[in-house]
């Protein structure tokens, strides 16, 4: 796999890796609240969904670690797979809750499988 590749793959794990921590651990503290613009009393209350949430993203990145680690043709089936359930999601996530996942969410992981799929 090429290094632009490798390098977003990369990325778009530790953004996934920096949501379940969001999610999982932080989703009541002030700057987390900001940044999803939830309410103290929202946060507490859907305290359970978030890490949910959260634990699935965790699952998002452990794939795509594994496909970058992992030998080809393995690999490459497991950073596409990761990689599109990450757009998907990313697309299904804009819909029904907010339109700058696109960017956050959709966009890189459509990057990285672009590179992916060149490098291939």
């Amino acid at each position: 796999m090429n290094l632009v590749a490798l390098v977003l793959v990369g990325l778009v794990a530790a953004l996934h890796a920096y949501f379940l921590v969001l999610e999982m651990f932080l989703w009541t503290a002030p700057r987390t609240r900001a940044a999803f613009g939830t309410t103290a009393e929202f946060a507490q209350a859907s305290k359970a969904l978030a890490a949910n949430q959260g634990l699935y993203n965790g699952f998002l990145a452990a794939g795509l670690v594994y496909g970058m680690l992992a030998g080809d043709p393995v690999g490459f089936a497991m950073r596409v797979f990761f990689l599109v359930c990450v757009i998907v999601a990313g697309v299904y996530g804009a819909a029904t809750a907010s339109r700058r996942i696109l960017l956050v969410q959709a966009l890189p992981g459509a990057l990285a499988l672009t590179a992916v799929v060149i490098a291939h």
